[in-house]
């Protein structure tokens, strides 16, 4: 739910990420500047989630087209 609920708000791409791997591609593909956790995820993946989010950069190029598609749907 707190994905969805950050999602309401004007500028927000949340993603509910479960792994290192969605974090990446979140950041990478999506342009995600909002990270949510699980609450049953361990300290360990949690840590690697993180870092993997924040050393992360969106790359632009053919995404960018998404993404943008996705924020006109703000209004």
């Amino acid at each position: 739910g707190v994905s969805m609920a950050a999602n309401k708000v004007k500028g927000i791409m949340a993603a509910l990420c479960c792994d290192a791997f969605m974090a990446r591609r979140a950041r990478q593909h999506n342009d995600a500047n909002v990270l949510c956790l699980g609450t049953e995820l361990g300290p360990e993946l949690t840590s690697d989630i993180v870092s993997a989010y924040l050393t992360t950069d969106f790359e632009g190029g053919r995404h960018l087209r998404r993404v943008d598609k996705i924020r006109a749907l703000e209004g």
